[in-house]
């Protein structure tokens, strides 16, 4: 999961408690959080192919470097420092860089710092210039990361109201057994009733909550529901992005749990559900044997 993971850390409490903060105090971090930060992002193992960057990027380094100030379109203000995933074309690329990023966003929560997802409101050439992102790379999301103001911008509380990103789906249309029309109860669930529901908390683009787990025996299998409308107004599939949040979810509170396994990508057609609407498969999670 993680080989530097501090042992003081709770993913599933910073999974309860986190928020997206876009109105930041405009203060650097302190040298040491900042060293804290880029020391934990070299430690997170992926769990597929594609190598992921994640490139720590004060106000003024930017500058320097592009020779603008930070974009975001009126999205965020005060911010003095910002995160990027880069990561690698490939198979699985944009669940890649989701997982790993909402690693470091969850241990950054537990830092007592904020953030905030980004995967469209940014000025992206600006960012890519200053990650120095390649032609084999891609830089789909940013995120600042800093200390909350107490005071939100009007921008902040209107995004807030209109996103409803407190609002959740119910387990019933998100996690199943065996098949899409039989819902996974939390009695069913038994011991990964809490990494569903950690899943079940994560957050996503336009608040789509586009995850869907079917239960097949002792694996569970994870699934996308596409919307070509979340996903053409940002130019690429960011669900995937979300897809990569979830399963970061299920693994860190499943790990807390005791429960540790692998991600695994199964045949497609060996699977023996029909394909249903929008859902597409994204990985299968296989419990570790038993002692």
């Amino acid at each position: 999961m993680n080989k530097k993971m501090n042992s003081s850390f709770s993913a599933s409490a910073a999974i309860r408690s986190r928020k997206s903060v876009r109105t930041y105090k405009p203060l650097l971090l302190p040298a040491e959080k900042k060293a804290e930060l880029e020391e934990f992002a070299t430690s997170l193992e992926r769990p597929f192919s594609p190598r992921v960057r994640l490139v720590f990027l004060d106000e003024d380094f930017f500058q320097a470097r592009t020779g603008r100030k930070i974009g975001t379109y009126g999205v965020i203000k005060g911010a003095r420092h910002f995160i990027a995933g880069v990561v690698e074309k490939g198979a699985k690329d944009l669940e890649q860089v989701g997982f790993i990023f909402e690693k470091l966003v969850l241990y950054a929560t537990a830092m007592g710092l904020g953030t905030c997802w980004l995967g469209g409101t940014f000025k992206r050439s600006g960012f890519e210039r200053a990650a120095a992102v390649g032609s084999s790379e891609m830089l789909p999301i940013v995120s600042p990361v800093g200390y909350e103001a107490e005071k939100k911008s009007f921008m902040d509380s209107a995004l807030k109201v209109f996103s409803g990103s407190k609002k959740r789906k119910p387990w019933e249309e998100l996690f199943f057994n065996d098949n899409y029309d039989s819902p996974l109860g939390e009695d069913v669930a038994g011991a990964y009733a809490i990494p569903l529901e950690m899943v079940r908390l994560a957050p996503s683009a336009s608040n789509k909550q586009p995850w869907r787990i079917v239960k097949e025996g002792t694996e569970w299998h994870f699934f996308m529901e596409y919307s070509r409308l979340v996903n053409r107004s940002v130019g690429f599939d960011i669900q995937r992005v979300d897809m990569g949040i979830a399963m970061s979810h299920f693994e860190l509170a499943a790990a807390e749990e005791g429960l540790h396994g692998c991600w695994k990508l199964r045949d497609r057609a060996s699977l023996p559900f029909p394909e249903a609407g929008q859902l597409r498969y994204i990985a299968t999670w296989f419990p570790a044997p038993a002692g």
